[in-house]
């Protein structure tokens, strides 16, 4: 085949009609041609009912129905599916753009009750989009014929055109050579301007320099007159439509119907090809202005979801060393995953792009917290196998009475414990509890056994409970012995010190009781007695013992916890700190020791 190359210069009378700018639109436009399928609303089907739906079209329809058809039943799939799963109370972020795989330390994986009728549709639509493309391949491949078949029409042309005889004789083999172009059908893009302007080239040196039949010619003129007029009506009329983008498509078909006609007389060529490219632009005008409103906003999605795939990818490369900032950064990512899915669609160059680019982001984070906690949990696990060992030392010295040497071992393990990282939630407060239980176990024995001032107050609260029992059993001769053995047994309630705190209302009470029981007949000197002990109660000695009490209390908290303390470079100065409040804590005791003391003395010599 040989391929015709030539420069025309076009002459006034013979304006060339097909609009340059038009064929580029067509171009340029052709996937646009999607968006102006017929409206066939979907919206009220069930997610069952829409598969049904693209599987019925499948089987059944022709490609240019499918195509027509698919991409809306795919968009009311989703929506619906949405709309579903977030009135089951889920995340709808499953079947959108962004499906988090977010977990934390111990969470597991969650089931997804539309994964089913999902993955059917995506079998059906992966379906679709094969048969799409086989169809395209079939489209280009019949193009590419149709461009060989119509080069050859064209040689045939111009043949027919380059004869030095009468070629008025050669009329029907020029209609013939029309028909034969009609009947070839559609080009590549690429290569349909410069083979239709040839084409057209010598149609019009045909029908200007072959000498046929005048009455003849000026009929065809007159029949192509007529049907270009008709479209130029129809291309007018398209101003009227609502739907910008189904007008151009209309517009296109209309051009195509125009490059197959053949000229008319030089006096209506300028004049028909003016009114026609004047109805064009009008749609033109439309068309663009509309693309460049839907370009904007394109833009607009774009720049909103560069920024956010930013924000993930910054939070991505963030170092993460603990389970609560993994936490906080997974929220972070979710609240963006949802901002996402509130930005519409970017330019179809960029849509898959962007949102690879996001993807990959989020990927990576929940990569690494994958990895992590896979690290962090192994890492737990040793801690709670030490920790649990820990214990067991801690229980087998619970029972010592070493106080001494026992006391130093149970602070080393404290010390021991704090060097230890952390384990599971679940069991973190279970493990403390236990190692509490065992260290508290022993020093509760050694304070109520001499290892501390708690021998002293039970031993007082022993002589306190001997005294009640000699009152049970006190036997007066006479109403003056009575008298001394009640202010005697006062006295001596009064000189025994302090007794567990804990015992403290209930021994007294205890005493007051046997004291009412024994002298009764001594009721109002005895009352007068009891209401002198309730008094001593609400007295300031009384605040003075608690307040000793409390004192005496921060004073064995403080020292049970020096072990506490985690080796660190602030260590040194927290020791430091508390022993300094001990010291004082134990002068401020002395004091009020001292305080009880004289208003002990002073209430004797009353």
């Amino acid at each position: 085949m040989r391929v015709i190359t030539f420069i025309v210069n076009i002459m006034s009378e013979n304006p060339n009609p097909i609009v340059p700018e038009t064929e580029v639109a067509v171009e340029t436009q052709q996937t646009n041609e999607e968006q102006s399928v017929e409206q066939v609303n979907y919206s009220e089907k069930g997610l069952k009912e829409l598969v049904d739906s693209l599987a019925s079209a499948l089987e059944n329809d022709t490609m240019q129905e499918l195509y027509k058809h698919a991409e809306m039943i795919k968009a009311a799939f989703y929506k619906t599916l949405r709309k579903e799963k977030v009135a089951a109370g889920g995340d709808a972020s499953a079947s959108t753009e962004v499906a988090s795989d977010a977990e934390s330390g111990e969470e597991g994986g969650k089931t997804n009750p539309f994964e089913e009728v999902e993955q059917a549709f995506k079998d059906l639509f992966a379906k679709y989009k094969e048969k799409k493309a086989l169809y395209t391949q079939e489209i280009e491949k019949m193009k590419e014929e149709n461009f060989t078949v119509k080069s050859a029409i064209l040689e045939d042309l111009k043949a027919l055109v380059d004869k030095k005889d009468d070629l008025g004789q050669a009329f029907p083999q020029f209609r013939d050579i029309q028909s034969r172009w009609k009947a070839a059908g559609p080009v590549p893009q690429a290569k349909s301007k410069e083979l239709y302007d040839t084409y057209q080239h010598y149609v019009e040196m045909f029908y200007d320099y072959v000498k046929i039949n005048k009455e003849f010619r000026d009929l065809d003129f007159k029949k192509n007159l007529e049907v270009k007029e008709e479209l130029c009506r129809k291309a007018e009329e398209l101003d009227k439509e609502e739907n910008v983008v189904e007008a151009f498509r209309t517009l296109q078909k209309l051009h195509e119907q125009w490059k197959e006609l053949g000229p008319v007389s030089k006096e209506f060529r300028e004049s028909i090809w003016d009114r026609f490219k004047a109805a064009t632009a009008v749609i033109n005008k439309k068309h663009q202005a509309f693309f460049e409103e839907q370009k904007g906003n394109l833009k607009e999605n774009l720049e909103a979801k560069t920024a956010l795939c930013e924000k993930v990818e910054e939070i991505a490369a963030k170092e993460v060393k603990d389970s609560n900032m993994w936490n906080t950064l997974s929220k972070e990512i979710e609240n963006i995953q949802k901002e996402w899915r509130t930005i519409g669609m970017t330019a179809k160059k960029d849509n898959q792009k962007i949102y690879d680019r996001f993807r990959a982001a989020c990927d990576e984070f929940f990569a690494k917290k994958r990895d992590f906690y896979s690290e962090f949990k192994g890492q737990m696990q040793d801690n709670m196998a030490k920790k649990i060992a820990i214990c067991e030392k801690a229980e087998a010295l619970k029972d010592s009475t070493d106080w001494k040497a026992t006391s130093e071992a149970l602070v080393e393990l404290q010390k021991e414990w704090k060097e230890i990282g952390p384990v599971s939630r679940k069991k973190s407060e279970q493990i403390w509890k236990r190692f509490r239980a065992a260290c508290d176990e022993f020093f509760n024995n050694r304070d109520k056994n001499g290892g501390s001032k708690g021998s002293e107050y039970a031993a007082n609260l022993e002589r306190k409970l001997s005294i009640i029992d000699e009152i049970k059993e006190f036997a007066a001769e006479s109403k003056e012995d009575a008298q001394e053995a009640y202010k005697a047994f006062l006295q001596r309630w009064n000189e025994i010190g302090f007794v567990p705190f804990k015992e403290k209302a209930k021994v007294q009470d205890s005493f007051r009781e046997a004291l009412n029981e024994k002298f009764s007949d001594l009721r109002e000197y005895v009352n007068k007695g009891a209401r002198n002990v309730r008094h001593k109660v609400e007295t300031e000695r009384d605040k003075l013992v608690q307040k000793f009490v409390k004192k005496e209390q921060e004073i064995a908290t403080w020292e049970n916890n020096l072990g506490f303390f985690a080796k660190s470079k602030n260590a040194e100065l927290l020791l430091k700190d508390l022993y300094k409040k001990i010291d004082e804590a134990k002068e401020e005791l002395a004091d009020l020791e001292a305080k009880i003391k004289e208003m002990d003395r002073q209430n004797e010599q009353e």
